[in-house]
């Protein structure tokens, strides 16, 4: 069955890097980054791992805890760790998911057979608090993933929850944010008090803090 946007996020209990988790309870009141590679001892999933380290003060800041996944055992995730660190010139201290069976990856539809049945490809899932899945990403085995943009749709997401506002293209946190058209201009006078520009009754502008 297939995960779509809003579903509570499949919980599961297994061994990680960092001992036995069980996920809904892991997460907590945070944000969680969950996201799935081919296998250890890759050079593109090595770079990804030492990325995700390397931002750790970003994910913290965002209240959003990151949690890999690759389709190998804790025993060789801790090696691997040794080369990311090496490598990446970081300290990655996240846990990684152990997943030599694939229960996980089958559960959250990360194996896609046409790029490989052992491997799963490059998944990623933006869970909120309430565990329920509010974005997915897919990149091919070939394709790194583009951290900005991680980090930029968790910006969006956590101001759209504060403020009931959307995000135009390519929006970065203190860029101009969309009143939704749901809003009526005398609701949106009273929720911004700092003003709204009106481009088109359906394309009104704001800015938040």
């Amino acid at each position: 069955m297939a995960l779509h946007l809003g579903d509570t996020a499949p919980d599961f209990e297994i061994e990680t890097t960092k001992g036995t988790i069980k996920f809904h309870d892991w997460i907590g009141d945070s944000w969680c980054f969950f996201f799935s590679h081919p296998a250890d001892f890759t050079p593109v999933c090595t770079t990804e791992m030492g990325r995700t380290a390397q931002l750790a003060k970003e994910f913290e800041a965002r209240n959003v805890k990151p949690l890999g996944l690759s389709t190998d055992t804790v025993e060789e995730h801790v090696k691997w760790i040794e080369d990311v660190n090496e490598t990446q010139n970081t300290t990655l201290d996240f846990p990684i998911v152990a997943d030599a069976d694939l229960k996980i990856s089958k559960l959250y539809e990360m194996i896609h057979p046409e790029e490989s049945s052992t491997a799963a490809v490059r998944s990623v899932f933006i869970i909120d608090p309430k565990k329920k899945i509010r974005l997915t990403m897919t990149y091919p085995m070939s394709v790194g993933r583009n951290f900005d943009e991680i980090l930029r749709v968790i910006d969006a997401l956590q101001v759209g929850d504060a403020h009931g506002i959307a995000t135009p293209a390519d929006w970065t946190k203190g860029d101009k944010v969309i009143i939704p058209p749901t809003v009526s201009n005398e609701e949106a006078q009273k929720r911004f008090p700092q003003g709204f520009e009106e481009l088109k009754p359906y394309l009104r502008l704001t800015k938040v803090s």
